[in-house]
C-alpha cells in the first residue's frame, strides 16, 4: 500500500490508503478543533479567515492563521525533501518511512499534549497537527500521483460532483461503458474517502473528549501499523540476492 507509486497502483490499493489515512486525518483535524477551536488541515478556511482578519485590521488573529498555513506548507515541503532524498537513493520504502516519521512525531506531540498544561498547549497542538497534516497529504499525493488526498475535502467533494456529471453524460451518450465504469470507480473512491474523513472526525472528537492526548498516541500507533508492512517488505527485498 505504501510501496508502489502512480500508475503501478490499483484503485483497490488507493481505496485502502484513502480509507485508513483519511479516517486518521479526519480524527486528528476534528480533535484539534475540539481542543483549540482551530482547524489544522482546512487551508481553504484558514486562508479565508486570514483574509477576513486582515481586511478588518485584526492583524494579531490574522498572524495566527498565516502561521497555520505556513506550518502546513512546511510539513509538505519536508515531506517532499524526504521523498526526493529517498528516491535518489532508490529506497522503495521511502513512503512507508515517511508515514513512520509522521507516527513518531505524532506520538511525541501526544506525549507533550498529555504533559503540557497552560496557554502553550493549544498553539503547540494546532501547529503540530498542521505540520503533520501537510506532511501526510504530500506523501499521499506523491504516492498516488494525486489520485488520493486525505485532508483536501474541498477537492474530493469537487471530484464527486465532476464524476457524477460524467456518469450522467455517459448515461445520455451510449457506447462508453468502459469510461463509465472508470468514472464510477473514481466516484466510489472519493465518496468513501470523504465518508472516512467524516467518520474519523466523529471518532476523533469523542475520543479526545475521553482520552485527551492518548488519542494522538492511538493515531500514532495506527500510522505505525500502516507503515510497517511497507518497511518490512522493502527490507526483505533488499536481503534477497541479486
Amino acid at each position: 500500500m505504501l510501496v508502489r507509486e502512480g500508475e503501478d497502483r490499483s484503485l483497490l490499493v488507493d481505496r485502502r490508503l484513502a480509507w485508513s489515512l483519511a479516517a486518521i486525518a479526519g480524527g486528528l483535524n476534528a480533535a484539534g478543533f475540539y481542543a483549540v477551536g482551530l482547524y489544522s488541515s482546512n487551508m481553504t478556511g484558514n486562508v479565508s479567515a486570514l483574509a477576513d482578519h486582515v481586511a478588518l485590521g485584526d492583524f494579531g488573529a490574522g498572524l495566527v492563521y498565516l502561521a497555520i498555513v505556513l506550518t502546513f506548507i512546511v510539513g509538505a515541503a519536508v515531506s517532499a525533501l524526504l521523498i526526493n532524498a529517498g528516491r535518489r537513493r532508490r529506497l522503495a520504502g521511502i513512503y512507508a518511512f515517511s508515514i513512520m516519521t509522521e507516527s513518531v512525531l505524532l506520538a511525541a506531540l501526544g506525549a507533550v499534549d498529555l504533559w503540557l498544561m497552560g496557554p502553550g498547549r493549544g498553539p503547540l497542538l494546532v501547529f503540530g497537527l498542521s505540520f503533520l497534516m501537510g506532511l501526510q497529504n504530500a506523501v499521499v499525493t506523491r504516492l498516488s500521483n494525486a489520485r488520493v488526498r486525505t485532508t483536501h475535502v474541498t477537492g474530493m467533494v469537487t471530484d464527486i460532483g465532476i464524476e457524477l456529471g460524467n456518469l450522467l453524460d455517459n448515461a445520455w451518450r451510449r457506447g462508453r461503458l468502459e469510461v463509465s465504469d472508470y468514472n464510477r470507480e473514481k466516484l466510489r473512491l472519493h465518496s468513501e474517502t470523504v465518508l472516512c474523513f467524516l467518520g474519523g472526525g466523529i471518532i476523533g472528537v469523542l475520543g479526545y473528549q475521553r482520552m485527551g492526548g492518548w488519542l494522538l498516541l492511538a493515531g500514532a500507533a495506527l500510522l505505525l501499523a500502516l507503515a510497517l508492512p511497507g518497511l518490512l517488505s522493502t527490507r526483505q527485498r533488499q536481503r534477497q540476492p541479486g
